[in-house]
């Protein structure tokens, strides 16, 4: 009996070196000498402080700021899911209604103006940290009016978006998209 479990014990202690410890550092190091920022999470800093990760949405309430798509776990990347409402969820279904209330009333907009879905429907993780460029577009008056921006202002937000949509991956997977913690720190730089 002891013959057949002390190879077993061996090759579970051997196993758990190999891939609990050797292999994680091995991937690690390799990782962080050919991507440095990306292993390091994608860091954001700003005097030299980190401000957010261009992998994970945050939370901007104040008008003065483009708005990220809504989370339903308040953008804390801990348990980071979805609400896993279906289609035919009531609850659902009262939450893009209220939604669509708020960022068209937020945002000045007509009771007929198209509003991106995904201003309405939290992403599968809660985090995403990119909104469409139509949906930044939609927020240009509610940012320019809270920070007193003139007509000259105003064209500079369309300017900006412009320049910080990132086009489809290869020139054809995913759609083109605006990093809304980047889209705003930008902004801040604005003079």
């Amino acid at each position: 009996m002891l013959k057949s479990i002390l190879p077993a014990i061996k090759m579970f202690f051997l196993l758990t070196v190999l891939t609990g410890a050797i292999y994680p550092l091995l991937i690690t190091g390799i990782g962080s000498a050919l991507f440095p920022a990306q292993a390091a999470g994608s860091i954001i800093e700003r005097m030299n402080a980190p401000i957010g990760s261009l992998l994970i949405g945050q939370k901007f309430a104040n008008p003065k700021y483009f708005w990220p798509r809504p989370s339903t776990i308040d953008y804390n990347p801990l348990p980071s899911n979805g609400s896993n409402y279906g289609p035919t969820s009531d609850t659902l279904r009262k939450q893009v209604l209220s939604r669509e209330k708020d960022f068209r009333q937020q945002n000045f907009l007509a009771a007929g103006e198209s509003i991106p879905p995904e201003m309405l429907t939290a992403s599968a993780s809660g985090l995403d940290p990119h909104i469409s460029p139509t949906a930044a577009l939609l927020q240009i008056g509610r940012v320019a009016l809270a920070r007193k921006y003139d007509q000259e202002q105003s064209l500079r937000l369309q300017t900006l978006i412009d320049r910080y949509t990132e086009r489809p991956d290869f020139g054809l997977l995913g759609e083109p998209r605006v990093n809304v913690l980047l889209l705003n720190v930008a902004l801040d730089s604005l003079r």
